[in-house]
């Protein structure tokens, strides 16, 4: 099996790298009499059921059988306070000796006081292949099943995997995931909740947050670090495969939360091709055969576009920070659209895809960076590995309503749309960069606007289905040979126009600022060619 959570006893010493103080401190408190652990699906069902803080709506779940809950299962819905999307304030990483010591002693206060608590603890698999799968455990208060449920239902109950997980491959220096939550903490220090990773021991706290997504992408992260170490490339996106009447076409979109992601991968092209999905937020590459691995069976979605009389409403299994009301027939039902707050959120099944896999063999053929670019066309095609990894470490994007901060129009670099990185940056671009070297061809996505017009989702999925089926015509981007726009009728780059060779050049000074940063923290320092580039493509704009 993947990660471990057992020793042999003569490993138990203060030289084996597997254990720490934080590390120590997470797990003991598993094993406490205050802690019941929950062992199947239905009885977390119950729970979430029978609190006080969660609401049961009238809607079925669909094929709850198949999930291992209750015929009559309904979806469930819980709602936080003022706080509804995750907050990047709140996320510290152990990666010093000295992080480890301060942390840990934090750590043994809020377990000590946590004592005087009851407990639930379960434990699911993230990742679905037996090419790639580890265990996590998660521990919080029993007056919040619901978030223990919503994490069973987004990642996959351990014991639904257990033939396939005692086969997959072995990782036999990683630990499992533990991570202990509680979102009722606090502390005078940390007014804005705390989440302590630790990615070299592979355990986590929550502290002070209610939202389901911090327990989402804390695991992720850690499921994520465990992969890079063990030669796979870690990846915020989503993908899916075209099947063509002669070949296959596998593509991976990038891009952080109301990019378009999503709305990309799960599109179905008005069924024009076979499509199958591997998933539209989480996987892993493994560098050794092209494979992707997805993380997740769930979807993580907003609910912002989903009306009541939504298709994709079948599908919900349970809600996060929306509306409830009747409807005709004096049933409860979901007020959503985003009216009671911003990222409404739900947990919808993997029956929402209709050809849904787990694992793709076949190697990426097209990686896609979705930024939100005014100065850049609707399509690119990078024909350079190093300037596609360029590109992808300093994706330009703007904030979503899925974070804890003032959304603004202005530009922000996120490398590769991955927020939740716990290893050096230059990792991710070397891997990438090798990635592109290896025959995967780079397209930026602006999914914004360009010449004062919108790109809609049906220009951005036409211009996928003219790569796709190799029938769009591509032309030289201005003065760089090496990056070609696809040709649409209205959003024909301009280089005789100084205005737009000006706001190009602004563009491409903010990644050249961004990458000339992170130079100054070792963490996130890249390679030098990164900065002789831009700087020469900056120069020649002034030509």
């Amino acid at each position: 099996m993947s990660s471990n959570h057992l020793f042999d006893r003569k490993e138990i010493h203060s030289n084996n790298p597997r254990l720490s103080g934080f590390k120590t401190t997470i797990e003991t408190a598993f094993y406490g009499n205050n802690v019941t652990e929950i062992k199947d699906v239905a009885a977390a069902y119950q729970l979430a059921f029978e609190n006080s803080q969660t609401i049961v709506t009238d809607l079925p779940i669909d094929q709850p059988e198949k999930l291992g809950l209750p015929t009559d299962a309904k979806v469930l819905i819980t709602n936080d306070g003022k706080i509804v999307g995750r907050s990047a304030i709140a996320r510290k990483l152990i990666l010093t000796t000295k992080e480890d010591k301060d942390f840990s002693a934090l750590m043994r206060e809020v377990v000590y006081h946590g004592q005087e608590k009851i407990f639930l603890k379960s434990s699911v698999v993230v990742g679905l292949h037996n090419d790639f799968m580890v265990k996590s455990h998660l521990m919080i208060p029993a007056n919040f099943p619901m978030q223990l449920f919503q994490y069973l239902m987004n990642f996959e109950f351990s014991q639904n995997l257990t033939n396939i997980y005692e086969q997959s491959q072995e990782f036999p220096n990683e630990n499992d995931l533990y991570f202990y939550a509680d979102p009722d903490w606090q502390h005078p220090d940390y007014p804005d909740g705390l989440v302590i990773l630790d990615p070299a021991h592979n355990c986590g706290a929550i502290l002070g947050l209610r939202y389901f997504g911090e327990l989402k992408k804390a695991t992720l992260s850690l499921a994520w670090q465990i992969a890079h170490r063990n030669g796979f490339i870690a990846c915020h996106g989503g993908m899916k495969q075209f099947q063509l009447p002669n070949s296959k076409y596998t593509m991976a979109a990038f891009g952080l939360s109301g990019t378009g992601k999503s709305t990309i991968t799960l599109s179905h092209h008005g069924n024009k091709f076979p499509i199958t999905v591997l998933h539209d937020d989480a996987f892993v590459i493994n560098q050794k055969d092209g494979g992707t691995t997805a993380l997740e069976p769930s979807y993580f979605d907003k609910t912002e576009d989903y009306a009541m009389d939504h298709a994709a409403i079948k599908y919900f299994l349970t809600a996060e920070n929306v509306g409830i009301t009747l409807d005709k027939n004096g049933q409860k039902v979901l007020v959503t659209g985003d009216i009671r707050n911003v990222n409404g959120r739900c947990i919808k099944s993997r029956f929402a895809t209709k050809d849904r896999k787990d694992h793709i063999n076949e190697k990426i053929d097209g990686v896609f960076w979705i930024m939100k670019d005014e100065t850049l066309p609707p399509i690119l095609k990078l024909n350079d590995p190093t300037l596609a990894a360029i590109f992808g470490v300093t994706l330009a994007t703007k904030r979503s309503t899925a974070e804890n901060i003032q959304v603004s129009d202005q530009l922000i670099i996120e490398p590769f749309a991955n927020p939740f990185r716990t290893y050096p940056l230059a990792e991710d671009y070397q891997n990438f960069r090798t990635l592109f070297t290896n025959g995967t061809t780079c397209y930026i996505l602006n999914t914004a606007s360009f010449n004062e017009r919108n790109i809609s989702p049906e220009v951005t999925l036409k211009g996928i289905e003219d790569i796709v089926t190799k029938t769009g015509e591509f032309e030289t981007f201005g003065p760089y040979p090496q990056i070609e726009y696809l040709k649409i009728d209205g959003y024909e780059p301009d280089f005789n126009n100084q205005k737009y060779r000006q706001a190009l050049k602004t563009s491409l000074k903010t990644r050249l600022v961004f990458v000339e940063e992170k130079a100054l923290n070792p963490f996130t320092e890249l390679p030098t060619e990164v900065t002789d580039l831009l700087t020469e493509m900056i120069l020649k704009l002034e030509k």
